[in-house]
């Protein structure tokens, strides 16, 4: 018996494990799945009829009968840090969430397993007994039987808050929302040679942001009618503007552009809804502050751009707009600042520097500050509320995500005057630099709730840095080590600073020897402000290959400008003109340049004079060097561009030249062998001429005389004389026609 006993326990203990059930079926609290989507009014008034609608999901594996959905509320909240707890809840706690509103429910019969269906709920501000001003969280749940608990219970609950403000109150917040209007980087240093400069893109994503229902066309649709400051990157702006014009897009998207009208209706829109709003302007492309802080600042001359950018950054708004911004905001990303940002942003004329409460904290005071505070050297940090710029950063294409963030938005707002009912406060609100579109109607639900300035009034951003700082508040700018380090794994890298820097380089020695250098210097500087962007966080690859197409792009058109190859060359005589040519592919025309030819053997063959050259876009020229052989031998000669600043441009170009020159000897031979014609010449004359004198003493008329000179012999075979006459020698060589008008010299002979 002790061993039949014992088989089932041995049995269990060889049993093969099991692969793991299904993840359980929810129960209790969670048996269904209920999801706020609609809340109406956001901020009701004591005459209004909150109306809730949502969805029911019954998640479990068995059907819910004899249920209802009926509404409860809390107790007033005691501050933001209980909202914040409040938000995190789920399941359905009885003595917190309180009471279910009696004769407001909607009934339903049956949801089966895996069923779902929406529902709507009304009921009368005066119903929910709503106390003393404050928030209130109001929680819509599902009640009813399963198989498993035939009794009536809490299967399902979902919770959003009602911010509840019967009069106005004494001192508002005033409130200021950031508005912004920021893309990626869409266009290329490249342009075509046309008149125009034709713009060509990186791609043609741009169209679908500023279409209609597109997030930028939102923003700008959206915002005209909010009290909102605009906050620009006028890269935007000179982006959209090019695309308005002709325009060409490289890749997929090519090659020519075709949303010309989408462009010119977003710049008129935003043109008219600036017209009623403050404007900020970053600086040109929104650079990326904390990354030149931590890391361009090590390589010179990469802060420079900064200035350049906010230059332009008043220019670009002013000539598309046509109103002048404010250029004295920085904003860093996220609003975290250290000493060295707030260094570098402040460095090109911002004085106010965007920051965030997460980042300058004030754990000691109990309500929240003003955003403005001085943080030394005339400087003032613009501390926005974390909880607020980070409201609205979810998936708000989602109802219910959507209602929830506005509903917790506006809750957090009323709690904030209700923190020190006797201070004014100025807060300000910096969300995500590119919200979607359903991000800003999100933004711009809350913004309008907020309209009937019960608790509230809107600031512009110029004068919320001007507000009363709150003498409390910290003023204390972190050290970089307090510095984010998931934001410091996405800045620039040194090297990028580096890369950015090696362009600047070139385009500075480039554009020097350029007829029209704005048709370079335009585009690429732009180019250049771009290539260290806010918007390259999170993509470093797109970071890279954007620096490496500026560069390479660049390299291409000074390689245009070059030395055309020459073959080797042979000199016969002390001097001659050697020709070298200058090709100059570009559009435009080079001047300014010296052309310079230099010898390895220099007392051997003396290479000339440098020229300045002057070349014509699409044309090539020959520089004629007027050189001076000493010796005979090889030499190789080396031609090289040199800008004005002394500066080598381009690759050098190197040829041999060959020097035959006539030396010493064989002039000496030479001359020595005319000496002797002349004195044979004489000797000859003065012979016949004593010949002569003899024959008239001899009374010979000198007709008849043998070998007499006026007859003998004409082949000379029976001359006068002793018939040593030398021959002649034959005419030197004919000079050969020089490669230079200018040549100096004769007997010149250049072979190439």
């Amino acid at each position: 018996m002790a061993l039949l006993t014992g088989v089932p326990l041995l049995v269990g203990l060889l049993q093969v494990p099991q692969a793991p059930s299904a993840q359980a079926a929810p129960t209790g609290s969670r048996t269904v799945d209920v999801t706020i989507d609609s809340m109406t009014p956001s901020a009701p008034t004591k005459s209004d009829t909150v109306t809730v609608s949502g969805t029911l999901s019954n998640d479990s594996k068995t059907a819910i009968t004899d249920a209802h959905v009926g509404m409860s509320r809390s107790s007033a909240l005691g501050g933001r840090s209980a909202i914040d707890a409040a938000a995190k809840r789920t399941g359905y706690i009885p003595g917190v969430d309180g009471q279910e509103v009696k004769g407001h429910t909607e009934k339903v019969t049956r949801l089966d397993a895996g069923a779902s269906r929406s529902f709507t709920l009304s009921v009368p501000v005066k119903d929910l007994h709503l106390g003393e001003d404050g928030v209130y969280q109001l929680g819509v749940s599902l009640s009813g039987r399963t198989p498993a608990a035939p009794y009536e219970h809490v299967l399902g609950i979902d919770r959003t808050f009602l911010p509840w403000q019967e009069s106005d109150a004494a001192k508002k917040t005033q409130l200021t929302y950031m508005w912004p209007l920021i893309s990626s980087t869409h266009l290329t240093a490249e342009t075509d040679p046309d008149a125009q400069q034709t713009p060509v893109f990186r791609n043609d994503d741009l169209a679908a942001e500023i279409a209609p229902g597109g997030r930028l066309q939102q923003m700008v649709a959206l915002g005209k009618n909010l009290p909102v400051t605009f906050v620009i990157d006028p890269d935007l702006l000179a982006t959209v503007d090019a695309m308005a014009k002709t325009y060409k897009v490289d890749g997929a998207d090519g090659p020519t552009g075709k949303n010309q009208a989408v462009a010119r209706q977003w710049l008129t829109d935003l043109e008219e809804a600036v017209k009623t709003h403050e404007v900020v302007a970053l600086p040109f492309a929104d650079p990326d502050l904390a990354s030149l802080a931590h890391h361009g600042r090590s390589v010179p001359r990469a802060l420079s751009h900064l200035g350049p950018a906010t230059e332009l950054a008043s220019k670009t708004v002013d000539t598309v707009l046509g109103v002048k911004p404010r250029t004295d905001f920085a904003w860093p990303v996220d609003g975290a600042i250290d000493s060295s940002i707030v260094d570098v942003a402040t460095s090109a004329g911002a004085h106010n520097v965007i920051s965030r409460s997460d980042s300058l904290r004030d754990p000691s005071i109990p309500y929240t500050p003003t955003a403005a505070r001085p943080i030394g050297g005339g400087n003032t940090a613009v501390v926005a509320d974390a909880r607020l710029s980070r409201a609205f950063e979810g998936d708000m294409a989602n109802a219910g995500d959507a209602t929830h963030a506005v509903q917790e938005f506006l809750a957090q707002t009323q709690m904030i005057g209700r923190q020190s009912p006797g201070r004014q406060r100025s807060i300000v609100v910096a969300p995500q630099r590119m919200p979607s579109a359903s991000q800003a109607q999100a933004m711009a639900s809350a913004l309008r709730t907020l309209e009937s300035e019960r608790w509230t009034q809107p600031l512009d951003l110029s004068r919320a840095a001007k507000a009363k700082p709150d003498p409390s508040a910290n003023r204390q700018v972190p050290s970089g080590a307090s510095y984010p380090a998931s934001l410091r794994r996405q800045e620039l890298p040194t090297e990028a600073f580096r890369q950015i820097q090696d362009t600047q380089s070139a385009l500075d020695e480039f554009q020097v020897i350029l007829d029209q250098p704005e048709r370079v210097v335009t585009p690429f500087g732009t180019a250049i402000m771009r290539e260290m962007s806010t918007s390259w966080r999170g993509d470093s690859s797109g970071a890279t290959g954007f620096r490496n197409s500026v560069r390479s792009y660049l390299s291409s058109l000074t390689k245009k400008v070059s030395l055309i190859q020459k073959s080797d060359a042979t000199l016969s005589g002390r001097s001659a003109t050697i020709p070298v040519t200058v090709q100059n592919n570009l559009v435009q025309g080079v001047e300014g340049m010296t052309l310079e030819l230099s010898s390895s053997q220099p007392n051997r063959l003396d290479a000339g004079k440098s020229q300045r050259i002057k070349v014509d876009g699409g044309h090539s020229q020959s520089f004629k060097f007027d050189t001076t052989a000493n010796a005979n031998g090889r030499a190789w000669v080396t031609a090289q561009l040199y800008t004005s600043d002394g500066k080598p441009y381009g690759d050098p170009m190197t040829f041999q030249v060959n020097v035959t020159e006539i030396t010493a000897t064989v002039m000496l031979v030479i001359a020595g062998g005319v000496l002797l014609l002349v004195l044979a010449g004489v000797r000859i004359y003065l012979q016949r001429k004593r010949h002569a004198a003899e024959s008239s003493d001899d009374g010979s008329d000198g007709d008849d005389g043998d070998g007499a000179e006026g007859g003998g012999d004409t082949d000379g075979d029976n001359g006068g004389t002793d018939g040593d006459t030398p021959e002649q020698p034959s005419d030197p060589t004919p000079d050969t026609g020089s490669e230079s008008p200018d040549a100096s010299g004769s007997g010149e002979k250049v072979d190439r």
